[in-house]
């Protein structure tokens, strides 16, 4: 039977998602809410408060929806996927249970602890002093986190006990990060190659979907702030198959037994933040959505069907399937509002979005776009991806820099150095 799905998401992810599941067989008719312009020629755009609960079930019972996707972490923090699971509508997204592995770090660490699974030596703080009483006593450099969401900006890694202090301080008495950052995680500075593992969970089997690298910081060399990501590549042999069988074995699987232990189904997709070092990896955090921009980058390597895995990973019926991905590299580079993570403006005219999408082995994504009569705007902090495929990741970047110098746009900024640390 063909489906009818509906992704929730406006993002650059959310875009690459349409890419690949208008590939599928399965495909009856495809909708995204809320969407965004430059999306329209994939699928159906629904204007719709994804944070209203109500209205999304009463869009799926009037679309006919046979399957949700959920894409922002937000939407499965406040429960969305719960809410549509009580009404008999199949979803990919973990509930909100299980989507305290992402919502609290705290929750995770302890988790780790508990079940063995290898991961950085930490404390957890709601108090300044405690909090700086252990900072004065670790090695540098030293990690502060906020341990709830912070849009991937809450993790400043410190080179000196007064930064650590100023984090702390930032995040518990200056609200820095709001509600997320009235508890701290310190840990350990785990140095290594870091990955971000992709793993479909259908409640108990795990079948890996990817592997990438993504740079987190604005500036090249990773100088800067923390952004929700400025980059990514995927491409055959990031990590070898012992290490993908390690990963598994240590942390994916003791994590879906933890879940299990505490009557909590996991069914979605598992995105392990790994570092690994002398063979050994560690855990830094999970994520219970697909990442962005990671996806950007190992979506364009499926060959398998992503809505026939999505699908069956929702019914828990994932036992028989396995992934192809091709043997190509993909590479994505963002492109954000100048000022961002920080404060950035809004409204400014993009121009070249039209010549970039006739390019060959290109895709263009819209993130944070909006029409303004004939003309592109800019309207978030990260707004543009533009991702190629290649033969290799040397070919794979020269194309999205290529790519990139058709842009017309004085008020974004970019990443030189994205693929750079494999080549």
């Amino acid at each position: 039977m063909l489906m009818n799905v509906l992704v929730i998401g406006s993002g650059g992810r959310e875009h690459a998602m349409l890419h690949s599941i208008r590939k599928s067989t399965l495909l009856n008719k495809l909708f995204i809410a809320p969407g965004r312009e430059g999306m329209e020629n994939l699928a159906e755009i629904i204007d719709v408060d994804v944070n209203n609960t109500i209205e999304v079930i009463q869009i799926c019972k009037k679309e006919k929806i046979d399957l949700v996707i959920i894409g922002p972490e937000i939407a499965l923090m406040n429960g969305l996927s719960d809410a549509l699971t009580e009404e008999g509508i199949l979803v990919f997204g973990p509930s909100k249970a299980a989507a305290r592995l992402e919502s609290s770090k705290g929750f995770t660490k302890e988790l780790c602890i508990r079940y063995g699974i290898p991961t950085a030596k930490y404390g957890y703080f709601i108090d300044v002093g405690p909090a700086c009483k252990f900072i004065d006593k670790q090695k540098l450099p030293l990690v502060v986190k906020a341990d709830g969401l912070a849009q991937g900006k809450g993790t400043i890694i410190c080179y000196t006990h007064e930064e650590a202090h100023n984090a702390v301080n930032a995040m518990l008495l200056g609200n820095k990060f709001g509600e997320a950052g009235h508890a701290v995680i310190i840990e350990e500075f785990l140095e290594g190659k870091e990955i971000s593992f992709f793993t479909l969970v259908d409640g108990s089997n795990p079948i890996i979907l990817g592997v990438a690298q993504d740079y987190k910081t604005i500036g090249d060399h990773n100088k800067g702030p923390n952004t929700g990501g400025m980059g990514s590549y995927s491409k055959p042999n990031i990590i070898t198959q012992e290490m993908e069988y390690i990963i598994i074995q240590k942390i994916i699987y003791p994590t879906i037994k933890a879940m299990f232990n505490m009557n909590i189904q996991f069914r979605g997709l598992l995105f392990a933040g790994i570092i690994i070092k002398k063979n050994e990896p560690k855990l830094l955090e999970y994520n219970v959505r697909f990442g962005d921009p990671e996806t950007q980058s190992i979506l364009p390597r499926l060959n398998s069907d992503l809505l026939k895995l999505l699908s069956l990973t929702a019914k828990g019926k994932l036992s028989n399937e396995s992934v192809e991905l091709n043997k190509k590299a993909a590479l994505c580079v963002v492109v954000a509002s100048r000022g961002y993570p920080g404060e950035y403006k809004k409204g400014s005219i993009i121009k070249g979005i039209e010549e970039i999408e006739k390019l060959p082995n290109i895709q263009l994504l819209h993130a944070g776009t909006r029409k303004d009569g004939d003309n592109w705007v800019s309207d978030a902090g990260r707004v543009l991806n533009i991702v190629a495929q290649g033969e290799n990741l040397a070919s794979a970047k020269h194309q999205a820099y290529a790519a990139l110098d058709l842009l017309d746009w004085p008020d974004g900024v970019y990443r030189y150095d994205i693929g750079s640390c494999a080549l």
